[in-house]
């Protein structure tokens, strides 16, 4: 650490050594307590005099922020006064925050979260971070050794493009807000060590004219870069993370899809290396998809599932339940997997001789013969419900942005076709998900399993009260990168993601009329720890673990960072 002070951050709550006096100690958030230094550590540290004399708790302080925090009435006020108060002092902000998660998540991440970024550079107040521009690639390794960590004490890297943030696309260098927002939710959920952890923005220009023609944009003004001088800095940056901190799970975050997958697929057997919209939204839809399965009693190997919305994430989620019918059903083949699946995109059902799609999403795509005999108004734009009638699915998969695309038609014919048909829209926000669980509930006479991307209110349906699963990220990722951190695990594999989701799935109620297919916001600290345990133990059995796991329970509680304040040694 810096020789201000120094914690050893792979212990839940380490002694803290300062070295530091005087205002010094009130300027670093992560040694200043404000009114809870005692009157012993006010002397010692020489800060007697610094602060009112009155002595808190950090409960009362909690108490107090949380009052501000309420008093601001606008979202991104809200936002703003939790970045202040993490900037004085992060033990209290992480309190605060591990405290009222549900309530706060989708102010320091979605949907909030969007607004910060897009308003990054005329709000742009303290650097946090680590800014690596394209035009200086002979920088990267300095400036990532500049953030002043060694190559033991980094658990995890959030990095972004910033070319698909959230649903409002390109916003350059305003992306650093994302990363920072994930990070904090790992520290939150999981309690991976703030000082542990490093977002960082890849400057690469930006095509958003609004911010190239803003006087107040921090970015690099010109378009933004893309094919072979793309891809070398890409390199530049992973080579540069491995020679610095080898022990890092590099977290892929809102890249653009023409990149995602392609960057996915060319370092994840190199690098410990994972992309959040593309496995960690796979792992959370497999995790509910897996529970209400169950429910249908119908083996996941003999569903048929519509993905509408076939792009990365579409496409990341429809491979993780493929791998897993290939790992624990019936399917002995690829090929076999793949006929259950039927992706739409803009253009209509993917068919083979279709030039427009990205090479990730070709081996989706249908056979012309596949579709031969279907009663098709238009062969060449074969849409929902062309395919629902003809291929008759059981799961409806949403993750197109497309609002209300599965309609009182759809949502019924689904119905006609299955007792409980499986229907999940997924889009954010809210007012881009495909259709509400009320309508989903209504049009099916109550008999539909459904998921959401975005959170929504119990639906209440001829007496029985149905809890809507969220289906949300932040159930998989922390408990992720904590598995893997435990286990100092060399790779993020397809059997530790797919483990993750059986993990979350068997932590809920399924069989109660109602209940939720996943678990609830309120609960992210045990589903976090869940979810490392299952990691690490499935990396430990596929050889990618660097440290045994000889109690897992242990090892993983261990490594969780509790937001109080520890012990103080003055040196």
């Amino acid at each position: 650490m810096g020789r201000e002070y120094d914690q050893d951050t792979t212990i839940g709550n380490a002694p803290l050594r300062i070295r530091t006096r005087g205002r010094a100690v009130l300027s670093n958030p992560m040694t200043n307590r404000g009114t809870a230094f005692t009157a012993e550590q006010r002397e010692s540290l020489e800060i007697d005099g610094l602060m009112p004399t009155g002595f808190t708790t950090l409960e009362n302080q909690t108490r107090r922020v949380f009052e501000q925090y309420r008093s601001n009435k606008s979202m991104l006020g809200k936002f703003l006064t939790l970045n202040a108060l993490r900037d004085r002092n992060e033990v209290l902000f992480y309190h605060l925050l591990s405290n009222h998660l549900e309530e706060m998540l989708p102010i320091i991440y979605t949907p909030t979260i969007g607004e910060a970024i897009e308003r990054f550079s005329s709000t742009y107040n303290r650097p946090r971070g680590v800014f690596l521009s394209i035009d200086h690639p002979e920088k990267v390794e300095k400036a990532l050794s500049n953030y002043g960590l060694n190559a033991e004490d980094v658990d995890l890297i959030c990095v972004t493009d910033s070319e698909g943030i959230l649903g409002i696309g390109d916003q350059g260098i305003g992306g650093i807000q994302i990363a920072i927002g994930k990070l904090s939710v790992y520290t939150a959920a999981a309690g991976i060590h703030p000082r542990r952890v490093i977002p960082v923005v890849l400057d690469v220009g930006t095509d958003n004219l609004g911010l190239l023609s803003n006087d107040l944009y921090l970015g690099e003004r010109h378009s933004r870069v893309r094919g072979q001088r793309y891809d070398d800095f890409i390199d530049i940056f992973v080579r540069a993370v491995n020679k610095l901190f080898p022990q890092a799970l590099i977290h892929w975050e809102d890249v653009g899809t023409s990149n995602a997958f392609r960057i996915l697929e060319r370092y994840k057997d190199e690098v410990c290396t994972f992309n959040d919209d593309i496995q960690g939204t796979a792992a959370v839809v497999l995790a509910a998809l897996l529970a209400a399965v169950d429910v249908t009693g119908v083996d996941l190997d003999d569903h048929r599932i519509v993905v509408f919305g076939a792009g990365s994430a579409g496409m990341g989620i429809a491979s993780l339940v493929r791998d897993q019918m290939l790992r624990t059903g019936r399917s002995e083949t690829e090929e076999e997997a793949y006929a259950r699946f039927w992706p739409i995109g803009i253009q209509g059902l993917y068919l083979e001789d279709d030039h427009r799609l990205h090479d990730f999403q070709k081996p989706w795509a249908r056979k012309r013969l596949d579709v031969a005999d279907w009663d098709l108004p238009d062969p060449n734009n074969i849409g929902l419900m062309d395919v629902i009638r003809n291929a008759r699915p059981t799961i409806l998969i949403g993750t197109s942005t497309k609002a209300g695309a599965f309609n009182r038609e759809v949502v019924e014919e689904m119905a006609r076709l299955n007792t409980r048909p499986i229907i999940f829209p997924l889009s954010n926000p809210t007012s881009h998900a495909e259709a509400t669980p009320s309508d989903v509930l209504e049009w099916s006479d109550g008999r539909a399993l459904v998921a959401t991307g975005s959170p929504f209110d119990p639906v209440d349906h001829d007496g029985v009260r149905h809890v809507i699963a969220q289906s949300n990220n932040a159930l998989i990722f922390p408990g992720l990168g904590l598995g893997v951190a435990a286990c100092r695990a060399r790779r993020v594999t397809e059997g530790m993601i797919a483990s993750a989701a059986e993990a979350l799935a068997g932590m809920v109620n399924r069989w109660r009329p109602g209940a939720s297919l996943l678990p609830g916001m309120s609960d992210l600290r045990l589903v976090s720890a869940t979810v490392a345990i299952a990691v690490a133990k499935q990396a430990t059995e596929e050889g990618v673990a660097q440290v045994p796991l000889t109690d897992p329970v242990g090892q993983v509680f261990e490594r969780m960072w509790q937001p109080s304040y520890p012990n103080i040694e003055v040196i």
